[in-house]
């Protein structure tokens, strides 16, 4: 078991859990395509993503590694998925200003790909400090929210955002739903990737 390896984290804690995405995310294909000025990135990167980790701890769970070096972002989706955060569309154009256009294309990306009709949790989030990547913080993560989802029997659902990133998700029992999808005006691609529950063996 993993769990006192893992702290739940709390509303206190999202601008912490933000600013630790925002830093293991700032060299990414997909945060350079939406904000291609680096000295702007990280900070940009950082009060987007509060937004969303706000969200997932109102309908989700966050999860730390003990020592904080890891998070994981969880939302629950039903039948029909959650509700958009609250005053999303002023909140979105005061964290991301001139960079709002990208953001919005990601999120119609995302919400084409998106699967719906089955319940499952979306890992919307895995990160880990720079420096420590190699440390089985990620896998750590995945396998304690993955104990849950077996017991409960809920699917997962995540966009992968490089081959790396891909092929850990592969070796925790994902698959991809289909080729890769391309965000617009020459952006990278992204993976969408699912994974049914496995069944406990006796």
């Amino acid at each position: 078991m993993t769990a006192a390896r893992i702290t739940r984290a709390r509303s206190a804690d999202a601008d912490e859990v933000a600013t630790l995405i925002a830093s293991a995310f700032t060299e990414l294909d997909v945060s350079r395509w939406l904000i291609p000025d680096a000295d702007q990135r990280e900070r940009v990167l950082a009060a987007n993503f509060r937004i969303l980790v706000e969200h997932a701890l109102r309908h989700g769970e966050v999860h730390f590694a003990a020592d904080r070096s890891g998070v994981a972002v969880w939302v629950h989706h039903g039948r029909s998925g959650p509700p958009e955060p609250p005053d999303y569309d002023r909140r979105l154009a005061e964290a991301c200003g001139e960079h709002t256009h990208r953001f919005r294309l990601l999120d119609e990306a995302f919400e084409t790909h998106h699967p719906h009709g089955a319940p499952h949790h979306h890992l919307a989030f895995l990160a880990v400090r720079p420096g420590m990547r190699d440390s089985g913080t990620g896998s750590l993560l995945l396998r304690h929210h993955h104990e849950h989802l077996d017991r409960t029997g809920l699917p997962a659902y995540l966009e992968a955002s490089s081959e790396r990133s891909r092929t850990l998700y592969e070796r925790h029992g994902y698959r991809c739903l289909s080729a890769p999808f391309h965000l617009p005006e020459n952006g990278p691609p992204l993976w969408p990737m699912w994974r049914d529950p496995t069944t406990p063996e006796p």
